[in-house]
């Protein structure tokens, strides 16, 4: 059977964690379910959450002023989408748009922070997790920038 519990500990970000944190993650989780150009998040707006992609495909979206959204990249099964949740001023930096029917477990940033707050190893496991999405990224931007660069002395 697919419960909550079962959702988180499969999904790939958190393999490894242990079941007290789990537990943890639990009282901030929800299962959603996005429709096709559903926003699961926008740009500017308050950082309050974060999703583990279960299934579907998510564009990361920017705002080209005289141009309109510009899709930067894409998020699939078993990525992670959100990291402004813990960084204040907790705002988003990008819109995130289902592209297809698109299942993730939403956790509650803010029932997140408070937790950590309290629970320091929690805290630490959680953000060395999100360190290595980060060093992700990074690379993929960068990969991005010289793609857009080559030819260009």
């Amino acid at each position: 059977m697919e419960t909550l519990e079962r959702l988180l500990r499969d999904h790939p970000f958190l393999h490894g964690m242990s079941d007290e944190h789990i537990r943890v993650l639990l009282g901030c989780a929800k299962n959603v379910r996005f429709e096709p150009d559903d926003f699961l998040l926008r740009e500017g707006e308050e950082a309050n959450r974060w999703y583990l992609i279960r299934g579907g495909l998510v564009g990361i979206e920017t705002h080209v002023p005289g141009q309109g959204p510009v899709r930067v990249g894409s998020l699939e099964e078993n990525d992670v989408l959100g990291w402004s949740w813990l960084v204040p001023p907790y705002l988003w930096h990008f819109d995130a748009r289902a592209l297809t029917v698109t299942r993730a477990v939403a956790l509650d940033g803010t029932c997140l922070r408070q937790k950590c707050e309290a629970d320091h190893d929690l805290g630490f496991e959680i953000v060395k997790r999100f360190l290595h999405v980060l060093q992700e990224r990074l690379n993929w931007a960068r990969l991005q920038m010289l793609d857009m660069y080559k030819g260009n002395p």
